[in-house]
């Protein structure tokens, strides 16, 4: 079994640190270990070209525009039987570095179109989309702040299991941490955090959430978007719409079970969400044989030339 932790902080900080921490209780525990910093890895900014969900939905490969590490690394993760994730607080979110690893992630690597490509290239007669890409995985995120700026991180972290469908297995911050080394709970914190991603890992078919129940019922999510004026709202990480109730002197997040396959988090709300980027995605495709289409287009690029960056000047 193996453990791959990935830290987005600045070299030996606080996160390295941390990272290493859950990484020393998962070797403890007979886990193989990895470490990754990913500031040293090349991860370039997704450009939005789609090339990887078109390639992905025509059956033609995994495919990116971009030419640097990101294919090694996510590779990396596939190959691994759990992921640990430890990222800077940024102004109560993720990190920039970790919203480039989440863009990157998705849609390339939603398993739903994954399963999509798999079924075209088999289709073809070829052989279908390596199983390591497919399997089940267990991935658990650390956040480490300076301050009590923390509440919108969790969301954040979760989203880049969201692609791949992979089980989240703790999804934690710590606030107030610059000396995070010298606070023996935390720490142990971190230690259990290594101990529970093993465990999951060894039955990921059966792995599950090992933290504090969330508001969520469905993803333990706790950042909630509520419409003005009324009780209606959707969970930030899973999607799914309901209300939020007062019981008991405590909130209560309550969705009909009837539309909890629309999550996005399951195989059938990604199927939904294929299906829809399918659709607007031929749409799109027709669109630019439209002459009104390429009228408009021509009209507002007309408008004004993009300021160059000074430092690519000539």
């Amino acid at each position: 079994m193996k453990i791959l932790g990935l830290s987005c902080g600045t070299r030996n900080g606080n996160n390295d640190t941390m990272c290493r921490v859950a990484l020393e209780a998962a070797k403890e525990m007979g886990a193989e270990i990895e470490f990754i910093h990913v500031f040293d890895w090349d991860i370039k900014y997704c450009t939005g070209c789609v090339a990887c969900s078109r390639s992905l939905v025509m059956g033609k490969g995994m495919v990116c525009s971009q030419k640097d590490d990101f294919a090694k690394l996510f590779d990396k993760m596939a190959e691994a039987d759990g992921v640990l994730v430890v990222d800077p607080i940024y102004e109560s979110g993720g990190s920039g570095l970790f919203h480039v690893l989440c863009d990157r992630m998705g849609p390339g690597h939603d398993i739903g179109m994954m399963y999509m490509l798999d079924g075209k290239l088999k289709e073809q007669g070829k052989e279908g989309l390596d199983p390591k890409y497919l399997k089940k995985k267990a991935i658990s995120f650390v956040g480490i702040g300076g301050s009590d700026w923390a509440c919108r991180v969790e969301t954040d972290h979760a989203m880049l299991a969201m692609s791949p469908a992979w089980t989240v297995v703790n999804n934690e911050f710590f606030s107030w941490s610059k000396d995070v080394i010298m606070q023996d709970e935390k720490v142990e914190r971190m230690r259990q955090i290594g101990r529970n991603l093993v465990e999951a890992a060894k039955d990921v078919d059966n792995a599950k959430w090992m933290g504090e129940p969330g508001a969520c019922p469905h993803c333990n999510g706790n950042n909630f978007y509520i419409f003005p004026g009324t009780t209606h709202c959707v969970c930030e990480l899973c999607g799914l719409e309901g209300t939020l109730e007062v019981v008991d002197g405590a909130f209560k997040f309550k969705f009909a079970p009837e539309d909890e396959h629309k999550a996005h988090d399951t195989i059938s709300g990604k199927k939904l969400h294929g299906d829809d980027i399918f659709e607007n995605e031929g749409r799109l495709m027709n669109l630019f044989k439209d002459p009104e289409f390429k009228a408009r287009k021509e009209h507002f690029t007309s408008v004004c030339e993009p300021t160059p960056s000074p430092s690519k000047a000539v």
